[in-house]
């Protein structure tokens, strides 16, 4: 059965090519014009995966996409024409799962949209087959201190008070934290977390760990946790039991 693909675009033109181009690819693909009609047509078609666009006529994309989120976990993957990195870290904090910028690439897309798939497909196995997180690897529990990751719940707890995080946010530091005292490059985190090698160009790695180092109170200066090796990537700095 086809993955379901809803686009939410008011420019037609850029819609139609880039719905015609994922049908290609063996996608059901709908496109929706409005922001403030959005949410109802996401209720109604509860696709696979949803592109939005930020400016968007009635509600922006920014809005619907912090609106869906208690009722939609499904990938959200934002599109913007814009080149500031404050619309990046706003769109991913509201909950949206990958961001790209216009004029947006096919293939490029396309590997973006398969990455996301694969990911929810993957916890949607883990969520159904628990017994399958057996080897040590793949713990749900990490201590570190007075931090605690639970993988079971999707819980973050410093000081036994819970850390709110995104989805993203919480697959970024328990990839992190599960490679403690590892140095991780910008392509392994893009391999782990979406399937995709860095292409130079991507900052939303960058800009996920500056907002999980702000939802953890951690120092850039002098980091407790997340550590930024130049030249290299990221290191997480504490030993579990810590």
């Amino acid at each position: 059965m086809n993955k379901k693909i809803l686009i939410i675009e008011d420019d037609t033109r850029l819609a139609e090519l880039v719905a015609n181009y994922l049908k290609r690819q063996n996608y059901d693909v709908e496109v929706h014009p409005r922001g403030d009609t959005a949410e109802e047509a996401i209720k109604q078609l509860l696709p696979d995966l949803v592109i939005l666009d930020v400016m968007l006529p009635g509600k922006s994309g920014f809005d619907v996409c912090r609106d869906v989120r208690p009722f939609y976990k499904g990938p959200i993957l934002i599109m913007t024409a814009s080149e500031d990195d404050i619309d990046e870290i706003i769109g991913l904090e509201l909950g949206a799962d990958d961001y790209m910028s216009k004029p947006v690439e096919p293939r490029r897309l396309l590997a973006h949209i398969r990455a996301l798939l694969r990911r929810k497909e993957s916890e949607t196995v883990d969520e159904n087959h628990p017994e399958s997180e057996a080897s040590p690897s793949s713990r749900t529990k990490l201590v570190f201190g007075n931090l605690v990751i639970d993988k079971e719940n999707r819980a973050v707890l410093i000081d036994n008070k819970p850390v709110d995080l995104t989805t993203a946010e919480f697959d970024l530091l328990w990839l992190l934290a599960s490679h403690a005292g590892q140095i991780l490059s910008r392509d392994d985190i893009l391999n782990a977390l979406r399937g995709i090698e860095f292409d130079g160009l991507d900052r939303s790695i960058d800009a996920r760990i500056s907002r999980l180092r702000r939802r953890l109170g951690d120092d850039l200066e002098n980091p407790r946790f997340i550590k930024t090796v130049r030249a290299k990537g990221y290191l997480f700095l504490q030993w579990e039991g810590e």
